[in-house]
């Protein structure tokens, strides 16, 4: 009789199970936990967002839109990027409305990637992306990074890793986990590595608005003869604290558009409607939250890394994202280890930064999305966890 396992696909069996969902499986076992765990904004979503959303049900929006989205929200989009950023997508053709990010990701790797495709993709980097590059049947070839020069991309290791059958390079910037972002001039190397090599580029900027210390975030798509082979990522999850209401976009130049939106419209059909709706709204009225929630996690971030680093466990300074990745060598546990007995002895929850790739060992990742007293008190307990186990080290 068949296993289970042999009646599911090869794609899918070589795809492990989310490291991150199985420790936040565990947690809501247990009492008294401190969630450092999941990335998700601590804050409610705007309270005009939230109202933008009833009237559009109360006005019975709970049809279809365009597979693409409603107008107004792709031209809102458009205008929200060229404001911000100076780079200009045809709202008619050259964006997608999607059902967050995370579609928006997995839906460009089926439309550019056929079996045997090379995707360049740094790690550690977020969970999601390594599958959805398999699912599309695609090869992932993992480009390190280092927590010496703080998880920076080194355009070295990319241009090393390309072949013939280089076809896309994946970027995650801000980047889940390690909170890393690219300075202009590796953003301008690895342009010209795409544009020498003929390479596609993916670039998942959900984390956009979240940047801290003076940092400026720049679209790879702004740069010189870049528009043309880049597809940009966006959401309101982060930012809009909108990660319940599923709402992403697709920005790519006509062609490619073409293939994504084929895979958008037989998969999905559409997103939902009163998300969108909302979502207008937000890019029209919510910047002052935006701006109020962007200070509070600098607040944080600056309490939380200042903590672990005095505690022992260095901290690569996270110039973006909402992510700490501290270096829990010195306890000598791996990260599995150090992030279970935390759960179990102290509940605090974190995620094993092997999880993100094999650059991540010995590093565990901690989002600061929650309240600055809880923070607080994780530091208590994370620091009375690592003198337990360096109690526990003998010594010769």
């Amino acid at each position: 009789m068949s296993t289970v396992r042999s009646r599911l696909s090869a794609r899918t069996s070589a795809v492990p199970a989310s490291g991150i969902r199985r420790f936040f499986d565990v947690m809501a076992t247990m009492p008294d936990v401190i969630s450092l765990g999941v990335g998700e904004p601590d804050f409610g979503t705007p309270e005009v967002v939230v109202r933008a959303g009833i009237r559009s049900l109360e006005a019975g929006r709970t049809h279809y839109t365009s597979n693409l989205g409603t107008i107004e929200l792709r031209r809102a989009i458009s205008e929200h990027l060229e404001r911000r950023y100076g780079v200009t997508y045809d709202p008619a053709t050259e964006i997608v409305v999607t059902v967050g990010a995370s579609e928006a990701v997995a839906a460009t790797m089926r439309a550019l990637v056929d079996p045997g495709d090379e995707v360049l993709l740094h790690e550690p980097s977020y969970v999601a992306y390594a599958p959805d590059i398999v699912f599309a049947g695609g090869t992932v070839v993992h480009v390190p990074t280092r927590a010496s020069d703080g998880f920076a991309l080194d355009p070295a290791e990319i241009e090393a890793r390309v072949t013939p059958r280089t076809k896309v390079l994946f970027m995650g910037y801000p980047c889940n986990p390690t909170g890393a972002v690219l300075s202009p001039d590796v953003l301008e190397s690895v342009a010209d590595i795409a544009r020498r090599h003929d390479l596609l580029v993916v670039s998942d900027e959900i984390y956009d608005r979240l940047v801290y210390g003076g940092h400026r975030h720049v679209p790879i798509a702004t740069l010189p003869d870049m528009h043309g082979r880049t597809v940009t990522i966006g959401g309101f999850s982060k930012a809009y604290a909108m990660t319940g209401w599923r709402i992403g976009y697709v920005c790519a130049p006509r062609d490619l558009m073409v293939g994504i939106v084929k895979v958008h419209q037989y998969e999905i059909m559409c997103a939902p409607t009163v998300a969108q709706d909302a979502a207008l709204v937000a890019l029209g009225d919510a910047e002052p939250d935006v701006e109020r929630m962007l200070a509070e996690y600098d607040r944080r971030r600056r309490m939380f890394v200042a903590g672990l680093d005095r505690i022992g466990l260095p901290t690569p300074d996270p110039r973006g994202a909402f992510y700490a990745f501290p270096d829990i060598s010195v306890t000598g546990l791996s990260s599995e280890e150090f992030g279970e007995r935390l759960l179990f002895e102290e509940h605090v929850a974190v995620v094993p930064g092997n999880s993100f790739g094999p650059s991540g060992a010995g590093h565990v990742r901690a989002c600061y999305a929650t309240s600055y007293e809880q923070l607080e008190e994780a530091l208590v307990r994370i620091e009375r966890f690592v003198s337990k186990v360096a109690a526990e080290t003998p010594h010769g």
